[in-house]
This record gives C-alpha cells, structure tokens and sequence, in this order.
C-alpha cells in the first residue's frame, strides 16, 4: 500500500512472492493420517470428521489416562496475526487441564532486560531514527531483516548523520555504514560499560538528567572506573582509540539514537545486554531528544491498545494450576524421565520446532517416541509436521481474516482475506472450535467468533477505520518521547542504574559482563575430540546462526519454490585463516559438529567474521542439507539470565575435514 507511512508500497523479499507461496503444488490442502514410521512423511488423506474423530479418541484417552498435563501445545510466529497465531487454543488448552507453554524463542528476553533499568519495556519509535544525527545500529542486520526502517535510516544520512553498525558479521548493513564496529560475539557489554567509562571520565552526562531521573548513578560510577577502553579491547577484539571515539562521539552528536533488535539476546547475558544499553541514554540525556533514546521492537506501544488477556478463560481450567514448561525445551520435555507426568500428547501449530528450536536433536528423538501423539496444523509437510500422526491443513495469511499489530511501527493493519481457503484449508481458530466440538465441549467460550475475539482485544482502537483504509496509528502523540521527562515505570518515576532486584536471583545489580569462557564454562558448553579421550577442542569455533538469506529469513518461508535455486544450499562461512589453519578449501565439504549434533556443509571462505566464528545461516529445513541435522542441531538450548529467552549463540563447534 503506498499510503502507508511506514512501508511505503514496498513488500520485504521474504514475502514479496508470498503468492506464490500460496498457490504452490505443496501446500498441504486436507487433512491427514500417518500411516508410516514417524518422520517418513508417509500420510494418507483423511476427511476431516474422521481426523477429528482420530484425535479426539486420542487425546480424551491420554488425559484420562496420565491427566491433562501431559498434553503440551507450542507454537509460535509463522502465522502472524493477533487471533491466529493465539487466541481459541488457550481456552481449548485451559479446558482440557494441559501443561502450559512459557518462554520465549526471541523479543520477550528485550523487554526484560530493559525493565530492569526502565521499569518499562518502551523505548523510541524506530522511525524517528530519521531524526537522529548519529544512528547506531547495534546487533541488526536492518537492510536485511528491517527492510522497511532503512530508508528512514537513509533519510537521516541525507542530512548529514553518521551511520555506525556495532556487529560480529560484517553483514549488508555494516556494508552501508560509515563506521563498522565488529566486536567478538557475546562481548558487546564490556564494549558499553566502557563507552560508559569514557562518558563518566570525560564528564560527558547529563547531570540534570541523571540528577531528576535516575537513581544508583554514584555507584555506576565506581562499577565503571575499571573498565577503561583498554579493558573493553581486550575482551572486544575492538581497538581501545575506536571504543573511545565511539563513546565520545554518542555522548555529543545529538541527537544520537540507539537501535537494536533480538539478536543480541540470544546468549547467556542476552537480558544483560539490553539492561546495560539502556543506561547509555540515561547518562547523556538523550531520551529528551526526538531521533535519541533506545529503539527495539515497538510492541510494549500498542499493550495499551491490545488486550490478549481476554483469549485466556482461565475458569476454564476448572482452578487447575497448570505447569508451565519452557517453549525452549521442547527437546527435554519429550525425552524427561522425570516430568511427571510425561508427555503423552503434543499440539504444533504457527511453527517447525524441529527446525527453530536449539538442541533439535533432542526435539527428532521425542518426536520419534511411538507413545507419543502428534497433531500439526500446518500449510506445508514441514520437518516437524513428517513426525505428526495428524496433519491438519492452515489458511495462510492470505486467506483469513486477522489484525496485525507492528514490530517494526506504531500502525496496526487489518489483515482482510484475499481469497477463499484454498482446498479444506482452515484458519486456526476454527481447528479450535472443530476439536471442541469433536472432544463434545459446550462451552460457549471456546466457540467464540473471529470478528468478536478481536472486537474484545482491540481498545480504543478505530477498527471501522482500520478495516477501510487497511491500517491505523495507534493513538499516541506525533512525537513518542516516553522518558524525556522521566515517568520511568517504577513507583518513584526515575531509571535505576542499580537493580537490586537481580540480587535475589543470584544476579549483578549492576550492569556486568561475563566472558565468553566464563560463560561456556558454566553452561558446559565444550566440544570433545573426535578420538573419544574427551579433551576439549581448543581450535572450537563460536558458531553463529544468523538470518542472512535475501528472499527466506524464516523456516516459514523456506517452503517456497526458487530458494533452492536463488540461494543456493546450505553452508558453512569460515574466516580464511581458521580454515588455512585446518588445511580446508573454499567450497570444499566438512564436518561441523559438537555433542549435541553433526552437519556436513560446503565451505565459503570470508573476511566478514574474526578469526575464532564459524557461521551457518538459519532457516534451511532437512530437505536441503546432506541429512537430517539442521543449524539447530548444534545449538545450545541454555536459557537466557531472565527473560525466558534462549542462548543459541553461546554454542561452541568443531570444523574438520572430511576423511
């Protein structure tokens, strides 16, 4: 739509041949029965009243039998959407007593970290980058994964700002950037807290800003006076003259915008990231500044304006106090000996755990369990759907009706549909309200209608309007400043630069960095020599699993017809000199493993990434690799300080020749 402000006419190249994804051969059309070993992909078509039927009989069988947690749903984003990617299934889940999932693979782990110095997850409007006379962007690939901010990012290079890219990958956006900053992965904090030293030292602050609004600054001071540029470089890999001019550079060029995204979370100290970046605005008083503060993912804007708490109907549950497991671990929920009870019956929808979830081996061996019944509701047979023993076909975002509330902006579309499901393809909500009708629940909450799920969520939000035009913004001022004038999210108003909340979990209430190798170490995260003695590899890669591809970004999209011949297969990217080191050839065929997994991959030899990293890009299913491993085969499935998140990129792996 070339009248919305935000995207302008433009689609990203992952969904801009979306149509064809659509009408592809593949697509899965009806419903489906299991009818070879699990993971064969060996189905036979099914009507739906007798698919139904198949998992009603199950289900009502493993409840009775082992109790209501022992069914687990996950799902997650691959159908986006305010009811389809979540709305029925939790009242459906909440009558039948299941377990309940928790976590989060990525975003909630952003808002977390942020909070703990904010007291709110809010933080800039990404657009009013185009304000901003110097642009960090810190961890985000934004000309790949942000299509849509980078023109905005454009606009204020037009008039005269600088663009400076903070990332271990010298990606496309680092490409287009003025400065590139490329720490070793996981050491971004140290690079902070000394940015902050600098500042401090140089009497850089804010006074009346920090003075008014923040409280703990006196103590951030002492915390910080060791942590020189020296001792960032050290820990960086990043010269100790370019930490310096960066932060004098942030504290004076105004206003100066930090931008940043879900990447940087995905370690250990992931929610400490983002709690550390967020006393960088503090200091300077940048979030008086239209095109200053702190930009992420916009979605605490619209908590106001969108209330999912009422798709819970937890009465429904009858008082059970469900369990709640961990959407990270679906590997260790199918293969515990010790959940009790196990878990007997797994519902998939809006995602390909087999494929996006870490330690995915783990995840094959529970979808391999014979005592173990599967339903996926699915658009395409994906890796994770080969091991249902249920299939059922989803509408894709084309062809059911939906509101679509922004990551990236403060609008919110209507997501009106195109065309009829194509085949006996149906929107999630109505699987819900089929299986409740097929388990014979009456209740009249599990029953309730798209239009009215979403007329119940949406507040003050013109949705007559928003069904005309296709999009609305959400009712907030034309400039968003939500702290320039402190109303921080805790009782007293002001940011805390001391958290002493973490202390209570073991936790630095300071902001702190934690070496890589302090870091695997508590994990556990070595990998063995291939001899078997069990001594660790010293010559380890810390692997990266980054989202690279131009027209897939996603597992979701990898589905459609072309990747393979645009992109190429899937592969591994080494620095010349490790693979110089192990005697490995551009293009030649390795092993890249750890405990967890093992992949064979065609190198490509890059200067893009320091010694000591090794990248395999994310979102390739089984189909296109030399097996059945994927990237997430090798991942670690460590959970993040807090936040729910997970640490994929704390994983360490060994690179070999093959032979």
């Amino acid at each position: 739509n070339p009248a919305h402000p935000f995207s302008q006419g433009e689609l990203c190249p992952k969904v801009n041949r979306f149509v064809d994804r659509v009408y592809n051969p593949d697509r899965l059309l009806n419903p489906k029965i299991r009818v070879g070993a699990k993971g064969s992909g060996e189905f036979r078509d099914a009507t739906w009243d007798e698919a139904l039927a198949l998992v009603a009989e199950r289900v009502a069988e493993v409840v009775e039998t082992h109790g209501g947690e022992s069914v687990l749903p996950w799902q997650s984003a691959g159908t986006q959407g305010l009811i389809q990617m979540s709305s029925l299934d939790q009242r459906f889940f909440a009558k039948l007593g299941a377990s309940r999932q928790i976590g989060s693979l990525c975003g909630a782990t952003v808002g977390w970290g942020m909070a703990v110095t904010n007291g709110s997850a809010l933080g800039s409007d990404p657009s009013d980058i185009a304000q901003s006379q110097l642009a960090v962007l810190w961890g985000t690939n934004t000309r790949l994964t942000n299509r849509h901010l980078w023109p905005f990012v454009e606009e204020a290079r037009a008039r005269g700002a600088r663009i400076v890219v903070i990332d271990p990958i010298r990606t496309i956006t680092a490409e287009a950037a003025d400065d590139f900053i490329q720490p070793h992965p996981g050491t971004d904090i140290a690079l902070m807290l000394a940015m902050m030293h600098v500042i401090i030292r140089d009497d850089l602050v804010d006074h009346d800003y920090v003075a008014a609004h923040t409280t703990g600054y006196d103590e951030l001071v002492a915390h910080v006076s060791e942590c020189t540029p020296a001792w960032a470089a050290e820990r960086c890999g990043v010269p100790a003259a370019t930490i310096e001019q960066l932060a004098i550079d942030y504290a004076t060029v105004r206003p100066a915008m930090l931008r940043t995204l879900i990447g940087p979370e995905h370690h250990e100290s992931g929610a400490m990231f983002f709690r550390t970046m967020a006393c960088l605005p503090l200091l300077t008083g940048s979030w008086t500044e239209l095109g200053g503060g702190m930009a992420k993912s916009v979605g605490a804007f619209a908590e106001p304006f969108v209330d999912r708490s009422v798709f819970r109907a937890d009465h429904l549950a009858d008082g059970k106090n469900r369990r709640g497991l961990s959407i990270n671990h679906l590997g260790r929920h199918l293969t515990s000996t010790d959940l009790a009870p196990p878990i007997h019956a797994l519902f998939v929808w809006c995602g390909n755990p087999l494929v996006t979830v870490p330690e995915s081996e783990l995840t094959r061996r529970g979808l391999e369990r014979e005592d173990l019944f599967t339903v996926v509701s699915e658009q395409f047979m994906t890796d994770t759907a080969r091991y249902a023993d249920v299939v059922f076909p989803a509408t894709t975002q084309l062809e059911h009706v939906d509101v679509v509330d922004s990551w990236g902006s403060l609008y919110v579309g209507w997501n009106e549909p195109a065309v009829a499901p194509l085949g006996e393809s149906v929107p999630n909500t109505e699987l819900w309200r089929r299986l409740s009708t097929a388990m014979g629940f009456t209740e009249s909450e599990l029953f309730e209608t798209d239009e009215s799920l979403i007329a119940s969520a949406l507040k003050n939000i013109d949705v007559e309007a928003m069904r005309r035009d296709g999009f609305v913004r959400l009712d907030l001022p034309e400039e968003t400043l939500p702290f320039a004038n402190g109303a921080f999210g805790f009782p007293d108003g002001k940011a805390r630069f001391v958290a002493p909340e973490l202390a209570d979990q073991g936790l630095p209430t300071l902001p702190a960095f934690v070496t890589a190798a302090e870091s695997n170490a508590r994990f556990g995260d070595t990998v063995s020599t291939k001899d078997g003695t069990g001594k660790p590899d010293e010559r380890a890669l810390h692997l990266l699993t980054p989202k690279i591809h131009r027209r897939f970004l996603n597992s979701s999209y990898s589905a459609l017809a072309g990747h393979g011949d645009r992109e190429g297969e899937p592969y591994v990217e080494l620095n010349v000199d490790d693979a110089k080191n192990r005697g490995i050839a551009d293009g030649e065929v390795v092993r890249v493993f750890n405990h967890r997994g093992s992949l064979e991959l065609a190198t490509r030899l890059t200067d893009r990434m320091k010694p000591g990293v090794a990248a395999v890009p994310f979102g390739w299913w089984s189909e296109h690799h030399r097996g059945p491993a994927t990237a997430n085969s090798l991942t670690s499935d460590t959970l993040t300080d807090w936040g729910g998140g997970v640490a994929y990129s704390d994983t360490l792996v060994s690179v070999e020749k093959l032979g």
